[in-house]
């Protein structure tokens, strides 16, 4: 009887024990659902604050882009003008006003293809470590940079070719002065938005540099373990 028991007891204890695990397995696997459910809602968030945020860049580029074209068309209507000029040397001196305009403009357009040309890469780039499953939102932060002050400097380019566009004569004082203005401040963007993309590449290096260390320990802890 006393051995029945006993057997009994054991069996208790034993079923008590797997209960208790199960539970706790259970709570364990509840937990790491739940971390993981957490963790994609705050990357679906972020992912969908990033769509966002482009998609607004895109419309603003757009709209610039309209602008500048509109405000070329005005220099064209311009240029059109010259030709109703009958006398030779003032038609002369306009068509050289206006070609020094557009050379003028021209070289900040340029600038702006050659800067949106290394953005472009560099956003290549950092698409194709990111499926390497390197961290690139610190690159990410200082393209978005670059990007609104490449608009933003669009948009002054825009002002300055309307301002030079308003006529064929000479530039008043005051119209002299604000292109003067509109100029510095172009220049001072495009310095920004270069820094901003040297900034960008530095990060993805730090980012690479920070994959390939955390790779590195892994591959060399169980070397370690063994030796100790």
């Amino acid at each position: 009887m006393k051995k029945y028991l006993g057997l009994s007891t054991i069996l208790f204890i034993v079923l008590a024990m797997a209960f208790v695990i199960n539970i706790n397995a259970t709570r364990a696997e509840d937990n790491a659902s739940s971390n993981i459910s957490t963790g994609t809602k705050i990357k679906t968030q972020a992912d969908l604050k990033k769509t966002i945020e482009i998609s607004e860049r895109e419309k603003v580029k757009k709209q610039i882009e309209v602008a500048r074209e509109e405000a070329k068309q005005k220099m064209e209507i311009l240029k059109e003008k010259i030709k109703e000029e009958k006398n030779t040397a003032k038609a002369k001196i306009k068509e050289t006003r206006i070609t020094g305009r557009e050379n003028a403009l021209k070289r900040f357009d340029v600038a702006v293809e050659r800067i949106t040309g290394l953005k472009d890469k560099i956003v290549a780039r950092i698409s194709a470590l990111e499926l390497k499953e390197i961290d690139v939102t610190s690159a990410e932060s200082f393209i978005a940079t670059v990007e609104t002050k490449l608009n933003a400097t669009k948009a002054k380019i825009i002002e300055a070719n309307v301002l030079l566009a308003t006529s064929i004569n000479e530039l008043t004082l005051e119209n002299k002065t604000k292109l003067r203005t509109l100029t510095q401040e172009i220049q001072t963007l495009l310095r920004e938005t270069h820094d901003a993309l040297k900034d960008s590449v530095k990060a993805l290096r730090e980012a690479i540099k920070v994959k390939m260390e955390a790779k590195t320990k892994v591959e060399t802890s169980p070397t370690t373990e063994t030796n100790q």
